[in-house]
């Protein structure tokens, strides 16, 4: 397993904008993506975009949110806009990696598996006012 490491967390008044940065491995055939834990609440998972580029989002953060992935810095981002209260949490970023020839179903079927995925980092605070 690999630990990843995510930045750019922070506080921001409502309205604003964030960007997650996240160093991760440079699979060829992934699950990639975001979820979050707000205090006292389930975990959420928010964004995730698959090796074919295709990108599933929750109800909750579509239209505003991007995840996306700088394939020459490896780095997965995302980028946060009209950010209200209720995004307030500790975000992580996760990922995995599938050999050819294993099941691979695309973002929809990462999305469903974001929690499991095999590698994560320890968070990153966002904190909307």
């Amino acid at each position: 397993h690999v630990q990843l490491v995510e930045s750019g967390g922070g506080s921001v008044q409502a309205g604003g904008s964030l960007r997650l940065s996240c160093a991760v491995p440079g699979y060829s055939r992934y699950c990639m993506g975001w979820f979050r834990q707000a205090p006292g609440k389930e975990r959420e998972g928010v964004a995730v975009i698959a090796s074919d580029g295709s990108t599933t989002y929750a109800g909750s953060v579509k239209g505003r949110f991007t995840i996306s992935k700088d394939n020459a810095e490896g780095t997965l981002y995302l980028e946060m806009n009209a950010l209200n209260a209720e995004d307030t949490a500790i975000y992580y970023c996760a990922a995995e990696g599938y050999p050819r020839g294993s099941p691979y179903r695309g973002s929809s079927w990462c999305f469903v598996k974001i929690y499991d995925l095999a590698n994560r980092g320890q968070g990153t605070q966002v904190t909307v006012s």
